[in-house]
């Protein structure tokens, strides 16, 4: 029995999102018997079209796990990205000996990848930073009844179906009902209703002579490892480096996957990889 995904354009979600999502639900879900030859393929022979034509048959199921991510005020588009990513790790550690579907196994992967991407984006200062933390971060909000402060029972109650202490769920609650203040406060109105903010009792040192110097020197020698850096690069990897944060006009990657012909994945692998050398350049000659 063979299986007939026919080749389609399927751009990235942040070019056009309801382009992209038409596109996904376009796309044909597999039976158990096409899945399971496909995956016994990439599996046994590690078939690359065959890991292709899963992924794009599970890409709507990315979408619907995403859209539930919506009150987190990111964009769909970058959060379907980034569980596309977790789908892509569970398709290549998928075992179709051990008699799952593989939705059931690459949930645990796409939802990873999300979280992951919420907690480093949700707010300033990370919010969750031990496992704990992050079952309460993804969990509090469904919990909860009503937009009001819980009480006491209502705190016991979540923190027993969590497995967490009391206090952790007081703090995370007023932690999520906070939000990110301006250093600098908001503009002044009039002089009676004057609102200091953290920047107004601080002294400001910009414009000590020795400090500007100090500032400029440290600018010049780190611009001068930089271009230094750069030149252990191949040209390739410098180009990439160079148009997506040197230039003002900066590149997408989807941008220069179309110009290098490669998919904006390997563009992601070549820059991580790049900055890494760059990393180690610069602390071995500092």
């Amino acid at each position: 029995m063979g299986t007939d995904l026919q080749p389609i354009e399927l751009t990235t979600p942040g070019k056009d999102i309801e382009s992209y999502l038409s596109c996904v639900h376009s796309i044909p879900i597999l039976t158990i018997e096409q899945e399971k030859e496909l995956a016994n393929k990439l599996y046994e022979n590690d078939d690359l079209e065959a890991a292709r034509q899963l992924v794009l048959s599970h890409l709507r199921f990315v979408v619907h796990i995403s859209r539930t991510y919506n009150g987190y005020g990111l964009p769909l588009a970058d959060i379907i990205q980034e569980g596309n990513v977790g789908l892509m790790k569970a398709v290549d550690r998928f075992d179709p000996t051990k008699g799952v579907r593989l939705v059931s196994f690459a949930v645990h992967w796409i939802k990873a990848e999300i979280h992951e991407y919420i907690l480093k984006n949700w707010r300033l200062v990370k919010i969750a930073t031990t496992k704990a933390q992050r079952k309460l971060f993804f969990n509090l909000r469904r919990k909860k009844k009503t937009l009001d402060w819980l009480t006491k029972d209502e705190a016991e109650k979540i923190a027993d179906d969590l497995n967490v202490e009391v206090k952790d769920v007081l703090h995370m609650e007023n932690r999520l009902s906070s939000n990110d203040s301006s250093f600098d406060g908001p503009a002044d109105t009039d002089d009676d209703e004057k609102i200091m903010s953290p920047s107004q009792y601080l002294e400001d040192k910009r414009f000590d002579p020795a400090i500007m110097v100090e500032a400029d020197e440290v600018e010049d020698h780190n611009r001068d490892e930089l271009f230094a850096a750069l030149e252990i690069l191949d040209e390739r990897s410098k180009d990439i480096i160079n148009r997506r944060f040197l230039l003002d006009d900066k590149i997408t990657l989807q941008d220069l996957a179309s110009e290098y012909k490669v998919s904006a994945e390997r563009i992601r692998q070549i820059e991580n990889g790049a900055l890494k050398k760059l990393r180690a350049a610069m602390s071995n000659a500092a």
